[in-house]
Parts: C-alpha cells; sequence; structure tokens
C-alpha cells in the first residue's frame, strides 16, 4: 500500500576500447571486473552459488526445455566470466559481452537511486583501475542501452510481489502502464528503429527492440512483461517481477519515479485495487509509437474506446494511486509514498504543458534540451552524425566527459542525493535487508566466505570437511536490526556461524 518493497535492479554498460574498434568486449568486460576486484576484494574472492537460479520457470507454469532455450537465458551456468560479490551486497559481473552491476536488495526508491548511483561509481573506479594496469587499455563505459548498430543491452528492475497475485492481473493492469511510463523514464535516443537509422528522436532507447507482449525471453523476442519466475526468496510467499522493459537512467529523479510509481501500481494490483481496464490496443507498436512521438501528442486507443495520450493514461494511473493509498493509509501515508505522488503529478502535469519545463529532472527531456541546443547553434538536422555523438557523450559515465555529469556539475539537473551518501553506498550494504548480511559477511571474514548468491552465505571454516551454508530465504531478515549486534560482537566468522546455528 506504500512505495516500500523489496527491490534491486540490474544495468549492463555499454562498453568501448579506446584506440582498439575490434577489440573484443567480452575481454575488457573481464579486465573491468578483475581490475575492481583486485583492489578491493579482501583475503579471497568469492564465487557466486548458481545453486537455486530457476532462470527457465516460467510464471504461466511451466519450464522452458534447455534444449530450446537461448544460450543468453541459461544464466545458471558458471561460465567462468569475471563475478564478484561486493562488501555492500551487488553482485558486479560480465554478462556476456557487458560488464554488469546488479544492485542490493533495498526497500525504498530513494535507496534504489542510492545505491544504483553508487555502481556508477563503482564502474567508474573499475575502469581506471583497468587502465592503470600494466598494458591496460583504456575503456569507456556508457550508461545507456543500445550501441546504435542494432544491439541493445538491459536494465532491469526486480520487484518482490505476493506470490498470491494472479499473473494474469499483473499482464492486464502493468501492460498499459509499461506502454506509457516511458514519458517519465525514457533515456532519450538519436534515431528510430533497432539500428537507429531512421532519422528522428524518441524518448526510449529500448522501445523498439520489444517484439511481444508477454514471454520468457531477455535477450531475443523482447517481450513487455516477462514471465521469469526465479523468486531468490521463498517461492510459496513471492515472485520476483523481473522488468527488462526500462531504460538505463542517469537522472535521480527518472530512476525514483520509475521504481517509486511501478512499486505502487504493483501494490495496487496486489490488493485488488484496479478495477477499470485501461489496456491500449497493440501494445507492442503502441511502445514505439509513443516512444517516437516527444511532442507526446500520440493518441493511444484504449479498449472500452477512448482515446488518450501516454501523458494522460499515466495521470490515470496517478489518480488511482492517490485514491489508494487515502483509502489505505490516510494520515499515516510516509513520507516518500506521498513524495513519488506529488513528484509523480508536477512531473505529468508540466509534461502535458510543455515537456522541457520538466529539462532539470528526466533523462529524455534533458538530452533533447542539450540536442537541440546544438541542433540551434550549429545548424544540424536530425540525421547528423553529431547528434548521435551528443547523444553517446550524455551516456559517459566519467565525470569529466559525460555530458549528463557536466550539467548536474553545473546544477542543470535536479538531485537527490549528495556525494558523501553515494560514495558510502559503493561499500556500505543496505540495512534493511538480508543485503546487510551478506556485504558484512564479506567485509568482516571475506577469508572464509567460499560463496555467496542472493539467498545463501557459504562459509569454508577451519577444521569442517563440508561447506556450510546459511541460507537467507526471507530478504527481510538478516538486516542490521536482526544480525548487525551479532557480527559485530563475533571476532571469527566460526563464531558466526555457531552463534546462527546454535
Amino acid at each position: 500500500m506504500s512505495v516500500r518493497r523489496v527491490m534491486g535492479t540490474e544495468i549492463e554498460y555499454g562498453i568501448s576500447v579506446q584506440g582498439q574498434p575490434l577489440a573484443n568486449p567480452m575481454v575488457a568486460s573481464s579486465q573491468v571486473v578483475n581490475a575492481y576486484a583486485s583492489a578491493t576484494v579482501k583475503a579471497r574472492r568469492a564465487r557466486w552459488d548458481f545453486e537455486e537460479e530457476s532462470p527457465l520457470r516460467d510464471a504461466r507454469g511451466f519450464d522452458m526445455s534447455r534444449q530450446v532455450a537461448d544460450a543468453s537465458q541459461l544464466t545458471d551456468e558458471d561460465l567462468g566470466l569475471a563475478n564478484v560479490i561486493l562488501t555492500n551486497g551487488a553482485r558486479l559481473y560480465v554478462d556476456h559481452a557487458h560488464p554488469e552491476y546488479s544492485t542490493p536488495e533495498v526497500v525504498t526508491p530513494l535507496d534504489i537511486v542510492r545505491w544504483d548511483k553508487g555502481g556508477e561509481q563503482v564502474m567508474y573506479d573499475a575502469a581506471l583501475r583497468a587502465a592503470q594496469l600494466p598494458g591496460g587499455p583504456q575503456i569507456v563505459l556508457y550508461k545507456n542501452n543500445t550501441d546504435g548498430k542494432g544491439a541493445s543491452y538491459g536494465a532491469h528492475e526486480n520487484y518482490l510481489m505476493r506470490r498470491s497475485t494472479p499473473f494474469g492481473d499483473i499482464v492486464k493492469h502493468l501492460t498499459p502502464f509499461f506502454v506509457s511510463r516511458q514519458v517519465v523514464c525514457g533515456a532519450g535516443r538519436v534515431g528510430i528503429g533497432q539500428d537507429g537509422r531512421d532519422v528522428g528522436y524518441q524518448l526510449s532507447q529500448r522501445a523498439d527492440f520489444f517484439e511481444v507482449e508477454v514471454g520468457l525471453e531477455t535477450t531475443l523476442k523482447r517481450p513487455i512483461i516477462n514471465t521469469r519466475d526465479e523468486p531468490h526468496a521463498d517461492p510459496d510467499t513471492y515472485r520476483r517481477l523481473h522488468v527488462i522493459i526500462g531504460d538505463a537512467n542517469l537522472a535521480e529523479i527518472s530512476t525514483y519515479l520509475k521504481v517509486g510509481t511501478t512499486s505502487l501500481v504493483l501494490a495496487m494490483i496486489e490488493d485488488g485495487f484496479i478495477t477499470r481496464d485501461l489496456g491500449v490496443d497493440s501494445p507492442v507498436s503502441s511502445l514505439r509509437a509513443v516512444s517516437h512521438d516527444p511532442t507526446l501528442q500520440h493518441r493511444l486507443t484504449l479498449r472500452d474506446g477512448r482515446t488518450l495520450t501516454a501523458v494522460q493514461l499515466q495521470m490515470e494511473y496517478l489518480e488511482l494511486a492517490r485514491k489508494y493509498v487515502d483509502s489505505r493509509l490516510g494520515a499515516d501515508a510516509d513520507d516518500q509514498t506521498l513524495d513519488v505522488l506529488d513528484r509523480w503529478e508536477s512531473v505529468l502535469d508540466r509534461l502535458e504543458r510543455d515537456p522541457m519545463l520538466c529539462a532539470q529532472e528526466l533523462d529524455w527531456v534533458a538530452k533533447l534540451k542539450l540536442l537541440e541546443q546544438y541542433r540551434q547553434r550549429d545548424g544540424l538536422d536530425w540525421d547528423d552524425a553529431k547528434l548521435h555523438l551528443i547523444d553517446l557523450q550524455y551516456a559517459d559515465i566519467r565525470p569529466e566527459k559525460g555530458l549528463y555529469h557536466r550539467l548536474a556539475q553545473a546544477g542543470r539537473i535536479t538531485r537527490l542525493l549528495d556525494s558523501a551518501s553515494v560514495d558510502a553506498a559503493m561499500v556500505d550494504p543496505p540495512e534493511e535487508t538480508r543485503a546487510y548480511f551478506r556485504g558484512r559477511c564479506l567485509e568482516k571474514f571475506a577469508a572464509d566466505v567460499a560463496a555467496a548468491s542472493w539467498d545463501s552465505v557459504i562459509f569454508d571454516l577451519p577444521g569442517r570437511e563440508s561447506l556450510q551454508r546459511v541460507p537467507t530465504i526471507d530478504p527481510l531478515r538478516g538486516s542490521k536490526a536482526h544480525v548487525g549486534d551479532l557480527i559485530d560482537r563475533c571476532e571469527t566468522a566460526e563464531a558466526l556461524f555457531t552463534a546462527l546455528t546454535r
């Protein structure tokens, strides 16, 4: 009934080796991850525990056969690629041709922003460290979603939901929300079509890469609603909604509203609060049509016969969310839930009047304003290659080079966090979830942690013949309140394990 729930993000970063256009991106990604691990991981590098993963389980009630699955779906196989678990509870690893950062589990939208921004700093630091190695290449990382040549890479969100919620209800009520939410959280892109060769500017980096409404795949036949049923928690209680349709955002308010509004809509779906059908005709083509119209005038045809713009459809969800929070929480609504509602309303109101009024808050608008300034100054048409370079430079995570960072440094982007808070998120775990236990164990007992995953920490303890697994199947246990004092008191991993299993 609020924005609070267990959630996290996973961002694959674009990668380029300067002066080496034919460089192997998998090798370069491994250099980035390994350089960071060598400089920051203590004593022993814990491996990732794949035992409890089940990427081919479908929420519609079946398991896809491994024989027909694309290789990219087999995320439960240890391919020997660089893979590091950090003291902040996050995972830094190579996902095929990209370095990827998965935030630790958190419970608020603002914490998503904090640990997501911490991940940007981790990636920047990792690229610097890779370049400092003997013979190390100059590697540049981009927080974007396409190479402009027809390839796309993900910015995924994960939300724990009640297992009792019918999956059909999720599909019905979430699909129109996802079709329209890009007006708030699109990252902006020069070019139309998967390879970007058609002239124009669009709201989303990812919209052109979606081909079906519902499905299990994430790299082929991408669906608006992904059906992977891999909760990383008690499967009788939870499902993990794996959202693959979002863009990689740099603007903090875009990220904040992306996860905050989605969490509210999921709460309404769980409680059966949405009774009207907001479904849109032809969701896949509608998704692209909304993205291709930065004037925000494209009208969606709803199944009830109405026609609304994407902004107006978002306003329908906002109206429902306000009524929902008022009816369920009233005066007890928490500050962050109220803030998400207020910012959502403010952004939608200004988008309807003039999108440029949101240039300090939303990525796609900030980028468009910047591009229009270059176009006017230099007389550039939308097919000019310089605009594609500006688009790419916006996503460059180097503070001295990236155009987003230069806008933020100039006070032209509104921030929610200070730099000290982001720096702390690079090393400190969140305190309200099991990520606290995972991160503190890696910080204090690194030499004795053999492996870890979202739902376990595995110790290799002196004098014991076998490895000792501590399950962390409840995402809300293992928090600072549960184990903080215990970890502080225990001088050894053996003492901690004994206390936990006594």
